[in-house]
């Protein structure tokens, strides 16, 4: 039995994920889940594990390039209640690993909370946000957590305090399966000054990404001491093109697509500007863009 028999209300089978992703490139995948409830969800991972069937979650899309090719396993995406719901206690907020980072950002403000405004602008989910550590150096998605709720390999809910968490420049060691919750600590600030703070963090990404580009992904890590961006220009790639694929002019470090572009534009520009970062700089640019 498939999982889309042993799950009919909730899994369905041979689904296109391009219309789930940022660059919408990508594949069928054999399964795509979006269960209502932890139980489900834990059932899914244990049938998973039972038969040795891929599993991965996939969030907003924002910094995946999925192959045009078959997908093989379960996609789950966290789109329902459950997993997207925002808690407001006091300075605490509990938000579900599917929630909008733009709405936790909202809503913190509209409480007068500070701690997320430097957040403002950026496009993820919360688990797929804490997963990559989002953020830049106004400010950085892990510096409010608590602890982070996962469900584990064996499909049970555990706990991760934040000392146990190590977080660096858009990375993160937290490998579990699922991210169901994150719980940040916040403080108290009034909502004109958090709106300020949120507007000056607004103009300088604004500055900073191809924002009138919705077809569009952060490519490299900075290496220690340097920004990838700054390695891109000096190997004279500024809009340098691969197919349908392209540098983007204000930002080297992010690749934008036009209509018809492939993962094979995609990842050959992605080689080019490593090759010729290498060859010019003598450093190797390591990759931000997750490739399933």
């Amino acid at each position: 039995m498939g999982l889309a028999e042993e799950f009919p209300n909730i899994v369905k089978s041979q689904v296109p994920l391009a219309p789930y992703t940022r660059l919408k490139i990508g594949g069928v995948a054999d399964y795509v889940a979006e269960p209502d409830s932890i139980e489900q969800l834990s059932k899914l991972i244990q049938a998973c594990k039972r038969d040795k069937i891929p599993f991965r979650v996939l969030g907003g899309g924002a910094n995946v390039l999925i192959r045009e090719q078959p997908v093989a396993g379960l996609i789950v995406r966290l789109v329902k209640p459950e997993f997207t719901k925002i808690e407001i206690h006091g300075k605490i907020v509990k938000a579900g690993g599917g929630a909008n980072l733009a709405d936790v950002v909202a809503q913190t403000c509209l409480c007068g909370l500070a701690g997320f405004e430097s957040l403002v602008g950026i496009s993820a989910t919360v688990g797929g946000a804490l997963r990559t550590n989002a953020g830049d150096k106004l400010g950085e998605v892990s510096e409010p957590v608590l602890r982070v709720h996962v469900l584990d390999d064996a499909g049970q809910i555990a706990k991760r305090e934040r000392s146990e968490i190590r977080f660096g420049e858009h990375v993160s060691d937290l490998d579990d399966p699922v991210i169901l919750s994150v719980e940040f600590a916040l403080e108290n600030d009034q909502i004109s000054s958090i709106t300020k703070r949120m507007r000056r963090a607004w103009v300088y990404r604004k500055a900073e990404e191809p924002l009138g580009f919705t077809a569009a992904v952060r490519v490299f890590k900075n290496p220690p001491m340097k920004s990838a961006a700054s390695l891109i220009v000096k190997a004279n790639l500024r809009q340098a093109r691969f197919g349908a694929a392209e540098v983007h002019y204000r930002n080297p470090n992010y690749i934008v697509v036009t209509k018809g572009a492939t993962s094979q534009d995609v990842l050959g520009l992605v080689n080019m500007i490593r090759d010729k970062v290498k060859t010019e700089t003598g450093i190797v640019l390591e990759q931000e863009l997750k490739v399933w």
